[in-house]
């Protein structure tokens, strides 16, 4: 396998949005194509013209622009190549490899009927099928016919699957494909063999829920002298019941854990690991995927979808941003809760959650602590715990403040010691009072930081109102 040989596509149907099970299916025919260094090509599956929609085409766009897959070629849509399946169609019907069939839904779904009640197969029985000897039906008048596919009757059908090794289907299984509609347009099938030989794709990775397409498109290439790809068929993703994943398990679009503040290398990280290994790694980048990414190394039995795993991956992440970058992707969540973050040293407020922060939207969440406008602590709370000797305890604790000359974590959790020191008391004693009189809040990180976070004037202003 030459690395120039080696092109690879992710092809979806733009009738939803881009899901979990799709976006990994494009990873793997990413990771694929840039170990070898080969061609990744996006392709627009919209020949279901009563489903695909604009909406659906862009939401494929983006969640592959947010996880940077970014291809090599594309994106094509299939229904601007419409011309050319046309085209392949009229010479196979030239060549008696396809056939026009004037049957209709209701008189085939008849005869699977009766095959069923005759225990066999239940398919088109080729009334239109031409064969040497035959006599056909009259045409009848001002039916317009679809197009179908003269498939072998005799033989099998077999390929050497990339995780399930050698797959074999007789032909006496399969349908004669209708390949084009009675107004003339192509089927997904067809299109789809016509756009593999044309970008001459070497290597489909896709879901399991395509084999049954599998045979049908080889035999349709082998029909057209077209060589075959080789093909690999992912097994699906199970929710973390054992079912398949499905929208009761929570968000099934890509787009929707952005929204959640998940980073797109933790995604990219965790859905590599959906069916696929090297080793015992748990953790490593894209580059790393790129070289260790090896087909066989794919699992076989379906993966199991995992949201704390998940969660555990993105928290990796959001640990080894910078303070630059995890201001990037935390500000304009702030600012969408209507947070004001000026005049705050916004890299310290971060750093003070980071490492306890499984998603962006829970930074953010924390942060408003510090960037919402100040709410005092609810009046039971304040009856409970600012107590006279609480509001005490805290005037001494201003008093001394007031005197500090640098206004630092460190100086502050001193002053904190020597205050239980004095008044000889536990630390709930002070600090909670301390976090409602200053924060309005019961609970709140290491109180040090936060006092020295919010600044002196501010700390100082709102512990004389709660005296």
């Amino acid at each position: 396998m030459t690395s120039s040989s080696v092109r690879t596509r992710f092809a979806p149907s733009p009738t939803g949005y881009l899901h979990l099970g799709g976006a990994r299916t494009a990873l793997f025919s990413w990771a694929f194509a840039r170990h070898h260094q080969g061609t990744f090509v996006l392709r627009i599956e919209d020949t279901d013209l009563e489903r695909s929609t604009p909406e659906a085409v862009q939401a494929i766009l983006d969640g592959m622009q947010w996880l940077s897959l970014e291809a090599d070629e594309g994106p094509f849509y299939q229904m601007q190549r419409a011309g050319r399946h046309k085209e392949v169609i009229a010479k196979m019907l030239a060549e008696g490899t396809a056939y026009y069939c004037y049957s209709t839904p209701e008189e085939v779904e008849q005869m699977r009927e009766s095959a069923k009640a005759k225990g066999l197969k239940p398919k088109y029985d080729g009334t239109w099928r031409p064969e040497p000897g035959k006599t056909l039906p009259p045409v009848p008048e001002g039916r317009k016919p679809v197009v179908r596919f003269k498939n072998p009757t005799e033989g099998a059908v077999s390929w050497d699957d990339m995780l399930k090794g050698t797959i074999t289907i007789e032909n006496a299984e399969l349908d004669d494909l209708i390949i084009a509609r009675p107004d003339g347009t192509p089927t997904y099938n067809f299109c789809v063999v016509v756009d593999d030989w044309d970008m001459q794709i070497s290597h489909v990775i896709r879901g399991d829920d395509h084999i049954n397409n599998t045979p049908r498109q080889i035999n349709i290439l082998k029909a057209l002298g077209a060589p075959l790809p080789e093909y690999g068929h992912v097994p699906m993703i199970l929710g973390p019941d054992g079912q398949k994943l499905s929208k009761r398990h929570g968000a099934v679009s890509i787009m929707d854990y952005e929204k959640q503040g998940y980073l797109p290398e933790a995604m990219i990280n965790y859905l590599a690991r959906l069916g696929w290994s090297h080793g015992d790694d748990e953790i490593f980048s894209r580059e790393q995927l790129v070289e260790w990414f090896d087909t066989r190394n794919l699992s076989k039995s379906a993966a199991q979808w995992d949201p704390k795993k998940l969660n555990w991956v993105n928290a990796h992440y959001i640990k080894a941003l910078s303070d630059s970058e995890l201001l990037d992707h935390v500000l304009p969540r702030i600012h969408a809760r209507g947070g004001h973050t000026q005049d705050l040293d916004m890299p310290a407020v971060l750093n003070l959650f980071k490492d306890r922060a499984e998603t962006l939207e829970q930074l953010a969440e924390n942060a408003m602590l510090f960037c919402a406008p100040f709410q005092p602590a609810a009046e039971e709370l304040q009856t409970q715990f600012l107590t006279e000797d609480a509001k005490r305890i805290l005037a001494g604790f201003a008093q001394n403040a007031s005197k500090l000359e640098a206004w630092t974590s460190e100086a502050l959790d001193e002053l904190i010691k020597q205050t239980l020191s004095e008044h000889g008391i536990k630390m709930p004693m002070l600090g909670i009072p301390l976090r409602l009189a200053v924060t309005g809040q019961k609970q709140t990180p290491s109180i040090g930081a936060v006092l020295a976070i919010i600044g002196k004037t501010t700390v100082l202003e709102r512990l004389q109102n709660a005296i």
